[in-house]
């Protein structure tokens, strides 16, 4: 086996590699706090046609930002091969994302790989606007579902949140061409941030409002270092919900699985159902089953990580199939986040991958 560098002396990997850590036993993966992995979340690029003011601020990725040459990038057949190993120990749940994931070419080649693995849910976060050309050439690849970005549904507010001049009607154009392909329901993510976007709140809820759609409010995050956070921009969820529900009655409901992050509300009248995501305000820490592979084939065990692990070195060391599920086993065993659950204004500082790194 190839010995890889890796510098930190705490990192599971450099365990691993001095030889130092067990092998794993067979079956699902387990971690610190008794969570077992369950999604993957993976970046296909780091690039995006978006500058979102709360994930990649124009300040920050302007013209000259050094996105990743396309070299760095894991190649489809590379991902597939870690996907393999990780649906080996349980995981269900595929994730494509970004940056925007349909500005990788091909993509359409990843998602029949992965679906030829078989017994996985492949879903993907998109902002929707390359979907009118997309969506029907990646549901016969075999996606099963997409999720659209969509931060307000008035066009003033929406061209400012994006900060890249697309309008409304274009993300509403790609939710059209998902719908028509098979992709729905279709879930709509909206990241509220007060006295930006979240007078629109009720605004959106209804016009999707029985639709078929399930649209998805995010409290403003402090994922990253660049987009400006701040505790008093937070719209908490309990909030987003008396707003709405004082427009249209709401009924919580159960969650489809165990450690699902939105808490779901249906409208009393039966006309569909919304979701909150108050990963600020009500930490779902404890349930968190996700991990997220970055663009460049680094492992992150959680949305705020300030480090990874990287697969990369490995995949193109000529490292086994057993070797790489030893590393990926090595990382969700040692895993001990609880960011969301500590979080301070300290913590909420410090130096975090950027969402457009690892995803959302």
């Amino acid at each position: 086996m190839k010995v890889i560098p890796i510098r930190s002396e705490d990192n599971p990997l450099a365990r691993l590699m001095a030889g130092d850590a067990p092998a794993p036993a067979p079956g699902p993966l387990v971690d610190r706090l008794g969570r077992a992995v369950h999604d993957l979340r993976i970046s296909v690029t780091d690039r995006c046609n978006f500058r979102c003011v709360y994930c990649m601020p124009r300040s920050v990725f302007g013209k000259d930002y050094p996105f990743l040459p396309r070299a760095e990038l894991l190649s489809f057949e590379e991902i597939t091969r870690i996907v393999r190993l990780f649906a080996a120990r349980g995981v269900r749940k595929i994730r494509i994302t970004g940056g925007e994931p349909l500005l990788r070419k091909h993509l359409e080649n990843l998602v029949e790989q992965l679906a030829a693995i078989g017994g996985l849910e492949l879903t993907l976060t998109t902002n929707g606007v390359l979907l009118p050309r997309m969506a029907q050439t990646l549901k016969d690849a075999g996606l099963d579902r997409v999720t659209v970005s969509l931060d307000a549904i008035d066009d003033a507010t929406f061209r400012r949140m994006n900060d890249a001049d697309y309008p409304v009607a274009s993300v509403l154009k790609g939710i059209e061409a998902a719908e028509a392909a098979g992709l729905a329901p279709v879930k709509i993510n909206m990241v509220v941030k007060r006295g930006m976007n979240d007078h629109g709140v009720v605004d959106l809820a209804r016009h999707f409002r029985g639709s078929g759609h399930i649209v998805r409010f995010i409290e403003f995050m402090d994922v990253g270092s660049s987009n400006g956070w701040k505790m008093d921009a937070v719209v908490p969820s309990r909030e987003i919900i008396e707003r709405i529900g004082a427009e249209f009655p709401l009924e919580q409901i159960d969650p489809n699985y165990t450690g699902e992050v939105a808490e779901r509300w249906r409208y009393a009248d039966g006309s569909g159902e919304i979701g909150v995501i108050s990963s600020v305000t009500q930490a779902f820490c404890s349930t968190c089953t996700r991990i997220r592979l970055s663009t460049e084939g680094k492992l992150y065990t959680c949305l705020f990580a300030d480090s990874g692990h990287d697969l990369r070195d490995l995949l193109r060391g000529d490292a086994s199939d057993a070797e790489l599920d030893r590393a990926i086993a090595a990382v969700w065993h040692a895993r001990s986040d609880r960011y969301s659950e500590i979080r301070t204004a300290n913590t909420a500082r410090a130096h975090k991958i950027e969402m457009s790194y690892i995803g959302g």
